[in-house]
């Protein structure tokens, strides 16, 4: 079925909206976002911007929503060009792609990674999937390596045992919660390189990023039990 003026007009609207929203949360962050600004911006009157993003809190969810959507698609398509028993090299290839994507993309990473915006809660039911994109790639390379528990691993509680056990299925493969912990670990050991490079919390010691962050990430495949990249 072909849209109707008004619809073409309709999407055409909110992608303009959309993206000066994306230019005033590079400039200014989250404090500076301003649909009043993004009406003059578009010659509208105040008023008719609502009609399109009734408030800031939904504006911040179709950012966080914009963003997660480009994140997801560009670590998925480098991690999709690696020959899947090259377990170390896929794993490699993610770490590569989410630094790619931030320093491309430094606030919006912020957005998604950064401090929580005061006053706003994000909705699960329109983030959660979209923000699990990536860790799930970094499971399935888990599951597909076929890693169980080893005599290395740390206890741990009864209580965190059950709970990661009862999230098992909505996870990649028979993950046990040992191995789990293990993915938790080397997803937030690289978010937190990312976020400390972009956030310049590496002054004074590391400027060879790239370098730094490939050297991590084999220790870091190391602790998962992954093979080093062929």
């Amino acid at each position: 079925m072909t849209d109707t003026p008004r619809q073409r007009q309709h999407r055409q609207t909110m992608a303009d909206i959309l993206r000066l929203a994306h230019q005033q949360l590079a400039a200014e962050g989250t404090a500076g976002l301003s649909l009043r600004a993004i009406a003059r911006e578009l010659g509208l009157v105040s008023s008719a911007i609502y009609r399109y993003v009734p408030s800031r809190d939904e504006l911040l969810t179709l950012l966080i929503e914009e963003s997660y959507t480009a994140y997801g698609d560009a670590v998925e398509a480098a991690e999709s060009r690696i020959r899947r028993d090259d377990l170390g090299r896929r794993w490699l290839t993610i770490g590569r792609a989410v630094r790619r994507w931030a320093v491309a993309n430094p606030a919006e990473w912020a957005l998604l990674y950064g401090s929580p915006v005061p006053d706003y809660q994000a909705p699960p039911e329109r983030t959660t999937a979209a923000g699990s994109r990536v860790p799930l790639l970094v499971l399935a390379v888990l599951a597909d390596a076929d890693l169980k528990p080893s005599a290395d691993d740390p206890p741990m509680t009864a209580a965190l045992h059950r709970e990661l056990d009862r999230l098992r299925p909505q996870f990649p493969g028979d993950l046990k919660p040992e191995v789990l912990t293990r993915g938790l670990l080397a997803f937030s050991s690289l978010c937190g390189l990312v976020s400390l490079e972009l956030f310049g919390q590496f002054t004074n010691t590391v400027t060879q990023f790239p370098g730094h962050l490939d050297h991590q990430l084999t220790r870091l495949g190391a602790v998962l039990g992954l093979p080093e990249p062929s």
